[in-house]
């Protein structure tokens, strides 16, 4: 440890409230650091040379950077977690991505033909959600470029410039990188637009795919002229992706292709070399039967190719007409097929004077249907959306909880509120003290007692409020650091140091108060699992190597039994008889799903088919851990191996939350998404709610809450918002 401190000599150790672990690159601008959140997220923490801190224009430039880099933090970029440009050495904190970029792969070998298509379809994307965000990279080369597991991602804004910004291009300034700026960055700096990317994007293909630029020289002067006067050397590229790249590398920005116009040419591509670019999102509601019958299965075909579904707001899929992958087709025709047949044999029952019912009996036996003709159709619950705060908020939205005749909801602006779950009506509020800071997160309030218990970011205050009126009932300090949890009646401050404070929750009277673990001590609360307490501490070695999981009374704080097994640790639910951990590296990739069993203590592990990155999780009530990663992958792990998993696309996401045979979680955009639990198949998605810029998105969300026969999520604009659990695809 002193080494390692000794080669940080001039570095600070924190930014913020997050402490620098390890230097990973430096530049002429700052040094990235990497970071811990106090929620165990890794982060990439860049900070400013002492020499350019001093330097008014370059803040303001900083400024610049972090707006532009939270108005376009998403699925394809690293999402902006904290920030602050006006600290005596600016700072900004985004979400770590353990990957190379372009430039270090390149190094190691150039893409293929499949590769590179994919490559040119996920910057295009990137480019499309940048620009929709009214921001201009203007430096966009192999090295801004991280090839993330499940597709890529576009980093360092620190030249970007937002259409709106008051800061403009010094005149004799070049701003970018010679070998990657369009020739109206040479000649028009203060005119450079949309376009410029474009031009970036299509050198940046040239290099990945021949490992050198267009307009190769080892001089820039001679780089410059080549790029304004000289024709691009396209030898090497594969033929089918050449004449897309000409187009990217016009002389004239209206020559370019927009972003939206290059995701359909190389979708077109890949249509025609049967390759698929697109993600899988959720297909349209299902058709009536009788609709289904009506069309052929030539006229089926058409419409499959015809009309496509409109593109999410990650660009997921969708595309117009023949430009539309092939892959997808197909998994659209097999589907489609499996309609009609469905319907067929719905008619063919009707036909014969029965009713049709899928079911275990095959829908033949009386008793199914006598149900069927009895059983009043369902009314499904009215949807609904709120702002409890009266304004959109620019946070990480509302943390929920609820019981099932009310929802307790605290976020940006409101210590707490009570919302009726029908309607979304505020049976009570209590605004938050003092001004909250946007992108703080907050803990969900805690159901305990009988009481409402609340501890806000920073506040160093629990309070417990009547659930009928919101009045104050007691109050306790929360030492800094310290979180609360609840389990058996009582409710816990714990800390990261191991220590832990129980307090009645009826009353607040003080329990107990022990030192449980050590630094790094993780903690699980909640009801009681048979054959188990409702609380444990999981203490890890310092090298991580192996970890101290202890069983906790929470009544007493006595240790009702420990076991220490390999790996980094973080417990995440108990179901079945069993305890469920994930084991994740110092790296935050997590390796496997540790099972210890409550009654034999037997230890169980389960890797996933392939790693998740700072991954989040739970654990359904059949025993089967739900994870989700950074990197966008969302996989159900059950006893013996994963089951199943979805590239969903999204670079963070909430941690998934699973009821009544589907997966809920919750998008950076405002987004609700649900998942057929048993398959992993999409269901449904409610529309984006985003926060106002320039807290557009946000990288830390609060998990769904299902109960009531209804499942609630927020969004980053404010919204608090109720949905039928039992049909996502009507969302």
């Amino acid at each position: 440890m002193q080494s390692r401190r000794a080669d940080w000599a001039g570095f600070p150790e924190y930014a913020g409230q997050y402490r620098l672990e390890a230097v990973l690159g430096s530049g002429g601008m700052g040094v990235v650091h990497l970071a811990t959140s106090g929620s165990g997220l890794k982060l990439a923490v860049k900070i400013v040379h002492p020499q350019h801190a001093v330097d008014p224009e370059f803040r303001a430039r900083f400024r610049q950077e972090v707006a532009a880099a939270r108005r376009v933090s998403g699925a394809f970029t690293a999402p902006v977690v904290d920030a602050d440009p006006d600290a005596e050495r600016p700072w900004m904190a985004t979400l770590f991505i353990d990957a190379p970029t372009l430039a270090e792969r390149v190094r190691e070998r150039v893409l293929d033909a499949t590769e590179l298509t994919r490559l040119a379809a996920g910057l295009a994307e990137a480019l499309r959600d940048i620009h929709r965000a009214g921001v201009v990279h203007r430096d966009l080369k192999p090295g801004n470029v991280l090839m993330a597991p499940d597709g890529v991602r576009v980093i360092d804004f620190g030249i970007s410039r937002p259409a709106d910004s008051q800061l403009r291009t010094e005149t004799g300034k070049l701003i970018g990188t010679p070998p990657y700026m369009a020739p109206e960055q040479f000649q028009r700096p203060r005119e450079v637009g949309p376009a410029a990317d474009v031009f970036a994007l299509g050198a940046v293909l040239v290099h990945a795919a021949t490992g050198r630029g267009p307009f190769d020289s080892d001089s820039h002067y001679l780089v410059a002229y080549q790029v304004v006067h000289g024709e691009p050397d396209l030898s090497g590229l594969p033929e089918r992706l050449a004449p897309v790249v000409a187009r990217c590398l016009a002389k004239d920005p209206a020559d370019r292709p927009t972003a939206e116009e290059l995701i359909a040419e190389v979708r077109a591509v890949a249509y025609r070399t049967g390759e698929d670019t697109q993600a899988f999102i959720p297909q349209p509601r299902p058709r009536p039967a009788a609709e289904a019958l009506g069309r052929t299965g030539a006229e089926d075909a058409t419409h499959v190719r015809g009309r496509a579904p409109e593109p999410d707001a990650d660009g997921g899929a969708g595309s117009d007409g023949g430009a539309e992958g092939l892959g997808a087709l197909r998994r659209r025709s097999r589907r489609r097929r499996g309609a009609v047949a469905a319907a067929v044999l719905a008619a063919s029952a009707l036909a014969a004077g029965g009713v049709y019912a899928a079911g275990a009996d095959g829908g033949g036996s009386p008793a199914s249907r006598t149900a069927a003709r009895s059983a009043p159709p369902r009314q499904p619950p009215a949807p609904w959306a709120v702002t409890p705060g009266g304004t959109a908020q620019g946070g990480t939205g509302a943390a929920c909880a609820a019981d099932g005749t009310a929802l307790y909801c605290a976020g940006a602006g409101l210590a707490a509120v009570r919302l009726d779950p029908a309607d979304g009506t505020a049976v009570w509020s209590v605004p938050a003290a003092g001004r909250s800071t946007p992108g703080t997160a907050q803990d969900a309030p805690l159901l305990a007692g009988g009481l409402v218990l609340t501890a806000a970011p920073g506040a160093g205050l629990l309070q417990a409020r009547d659930p009928g009126t919101g009045a104050e009932r007691w109050r306790h300090p929360l030492p800094g650091g310290a979180r609360a949890v609840a389990a058996g009646g009582h409710v816990l401050a714990v800390s990261a140091s191991g220590t832990a404070t129980a307090l009645d929750a009826a009353t607040g009277a003080v329990r107990w108060t022990r030192q449980v673990g050590g630094t790094g001590t993780q903690w699980w609360a909640g009801a009681p699992d048979p054959g188990g307490p409702a609380l444990y501490a999981a203490v890890p070695d310092g090298d991580g190597s192996a970890t101290r999981v202890t069983a906790v009374d929470p009544a007493t704080g006595a240790a009702l039994w420990q076991l220490r097994t390999a790996g980094q640790l973080q417990p995440v639910g108990a179901a079945q008889g069993g305890l469920f951990l994930l084991d994740s590296n110092l790296q935050g990739r997590t390796e496997a799903v540790v099972r210890i069993d409550l009654g034999t203590r037997a230890v169980k592990r389960v890797r996933p088919g392939t790693p998740l990155y700072q991954a989040q999780a739970s654990v359904g009530t059949d025993g089967v851990v739900y994870a989700f990663g950074a990197s966008g992958g969302l996989a159900a792990i059950g006893p013996a191996k994963e089951q199943w998993r979805l590239e969903t696309g999204l670079a963070v996401a909430s941690r998934p939350v699973s009821a009544d045979g589907r997966v809920f979680l919750s998008a950076p955009d405002g987004r609700l998404l649900a998942v057929d639990a048993a398959t992993g198949r999409p269901l449904g998605q409610t529309k984006p709610r985003m926060a106002p810029a320039p807290n557009t998105f946000t990288a830390t969300l609060p998990p769904p809450v299902t109960a009531a026969g209804r499942v609630f999520a927020s969004a980053p604009d404010g919204t608090v918002l109720a949905a039928d659990p039992a049909d996502p695809a009507a969302w």
